[in-house]
């Protein structure tokens, strides 16, 4: 049995005894995501267009880590709808910028480990940089998104007769604790995810303006910060229909 089986297993029991049913939902969730995941890369291999591909591997993403996890058809429809706006507005945003910085391709700190592979494998790799921003942010709105719609759920059952201002009151302190601790979560995986790469300039002397300009440090930056802005966005959003739930009743 190898380590990641093992781990696997260990995950699915805990997951079973803590959660019960609820956790036993998640965990084929996060199973049901990797095989869309998997499928993409395939698709995307094969020459289905990336872009495409990715956003509407991305909806079914979404739809699988919202609805699996949740029992409340009613919040979890406002979130589900919340996170394809917010996730239709970051790409409109993230696909120019991602053009005009230009960090398509490999970086010159990984020209060793594939100097000996062919790079002719006829896929887009601009269009591979936007589907990768794109699946990053699907796990942090889909989190954001559930979290501000259960607990304003929460308010609205214990205080049915709360004003709207009130109500989006509470949805911004909610989504202030929310983006606190997402922007943390965010900053120090990608610290951690690319700390040999650091540690390894700072031995070879790199100056800060390096740091600034290394094609992976500008593409993990812009990951935080498109995940960061997808947050936002989708707090907003979703405060803002969960509003106009109080107002239609």
């Amino acid at each position: 049995m190898s380590t990641i089986t093992l781990l696997t297993i260990i995950l699915f029991i805990l997951m079973w005894i803590v959660g019960g049913k609820r956790g036993l939902a998640s965990f084929s969730s996060v199973a049901l995501n990797f095989i869309l995941l998997f499928l993409t890369v395939i698709f995307i291999s094969i020459g289905v267009p990336a872009l495409w591909t990715t956003i509407f591997a991305g909806i079914a993403i979404l739809a699988v880590t919202i609805y699996m996890g949740n029992s409340d058809e009613k919040t979890t429809n406002i979130a589900f709808e919340a996170t394809l706006i917010s996730l239709a507005i970051v790409v409109v945003v993230m696909v120019p910028f991602i053009k005009l910085v230009g960090i398509q391709g490999f970086s010159p700190e990984q020209s060793e480990e594939i100097e000996a592979f062919n790079l002719l494998i006829g896929v887009n790799f601009e269009s591979i940089v936007i589907s990768t921003m794109i699946l990053s942010t699907l796990g942090a709105i889909a989190e954001a998104a559930i979290a501000i719609a259960s607990g304003l759920d929460e308010i609205i059952e214990q205080q049915p007769d709360i004003t709207l201002p009130a109500l989006y009151t509470s949805g911004r302190n909610i989504g202030l604790q929310i983006m606190g601790m997402t922007f943390n979560t965010l900053f120090f995986g990608m610290f951690g995810g690319d700390l040999a790469l650091f540690i390894l300039l700072y031995k070879l002397n790199a100056t800060f303006g390096y740091y600034l300009n290394s094609k992976i440090f500008v593409a993990e930056s812009m990951e935080v910060l498109f995940s960061s802005i997808s947050i936002i966005l989708v707090i907003w959003i979703t405060t803002y229909m969960m509003g106009k739930k109080v107002s239609r009743t």
